[in-house]
């Protein structure tokens, strides 16, 4: 495990007697609350000094109120320092509201709009949706990328047009390490990497993988070519808990991570598990 806290950019937090989650409705084994006390047990040996919420895709008409009722987490739980919610930033300009009442919230720094479930391969390219992303930057806010990988292509041309705003682009891409496929998705980040407001999370990976039986070596020629692509100063770690625990405990995640850098620098370490979550999401000590 690492030698000191480490910053997790990826937690989700859940509770189905609150809010409906449809997608939880196929997933018996996520169908019950997760929350800060049930991180803390799956955690184990690691020490976390500060979590990122990730929203978590309720129904669309209770995302507010998911923000609203992290934030009232926060109280109780210290950790959580950063909350990313949902925005209907297909709206263009009428997601300003929405927008505006975010910005109410201190924790929230940044939007999450999911692009991997549309069936429209062109999504991300329509003007509303672009307007949308654009607006982020009157409010600082960040955008979390959650696509797949034959999405990649169209994503690079969304990200062209909104210079002010900085992306972060979650799972790596969600590239199919199952079937241990490469191309076009190593072509693709390298391209995407190639823009400076761009930064990567390694989260995701085993549950791209083959839940059951995947193993560190099946995952390192892609953690590999994302460092490759983006280095040490652009890159974050993530849990993506609970959802990992369809395929990996907790601490076996941080340490298959930790076995894949082997050899590097103290201070490459610590922007990974640390420093590049607390620029990039703004969070305060």
């Amino acid at each position: 495990m690492p030698s000191f806290p480490i910053i997790d950019a990826h937690v989700h937090l859940w509770d189905p007697n609150r809010f409906h989650y449809p997608w939880l409705d196929g997933i018996p084994a996520l169908r019950r609350p997760f929350l800060p006390v049930d991180y803390t047990a799956a955690c184990g040996p690691v020490t976390v000094d500060a979590m990122v919420f990730m929203q978590c895709e309720t129904a669309f008409a209770q995302a507010l109120d998911e923000a609203r009722w992290v934030s009232a987490l926060a109280k109780e739980e210290p950790r959580l320092r950063a909350i990313i919610p949902w925005a209907p930033l297909e709206q263009g300009e009428n997601s300003r509201a929405h927008l505006e009442a975010l910005a109410e919230l201190p924790l929230v720094k940044g939007v999450r709009r999911l692009i991997q479930s549309e069936t429209d391969p062109e999504f991300c390219l329509q003007p509303d949706f672009v307007k949308g992303v654009q607006g982020l930057a009157r409010f600082g806010f960040t955008f979390d990328l959650c696509i797949l990988h034959r999405q990649l292509a169209n994503t690079i041309k969304l990200v062209r047009q909104c210079p002010a705003v900085t992306f972060i682009l979650d799972h790596i891409g969600k590239p199919d390490i199952k079937n241990r496929l490469r191309e076009p998705w190593e072509q693709d980040l390298r391209e995407l990497a190639r823009l400076p407001n761009v930064a990567c999370k390694f989260s995701g990976l085993v549950t791209e993988a083959d839940p059951a039986q995947w193993t560190p070596q099946d995952l390192k020629p892609y953690l590999d070519h994302v460092l490759g692509c983006f280095g040490f100063d652009r890159v974050l770690f993530g849990g993506d808990w609970p959802v990992i625990t369809l395929a990996s405990t907790y601490p076996r995640w941080v340490a298959t991570l930790e076995w894949a850098i082997a050899g590097c620098t103290a201070d490459d370490q610590e922007n990974l598990f640390h420093h590049n979550a607390i620029r990039l999401y703004r969070i305060k000590k």
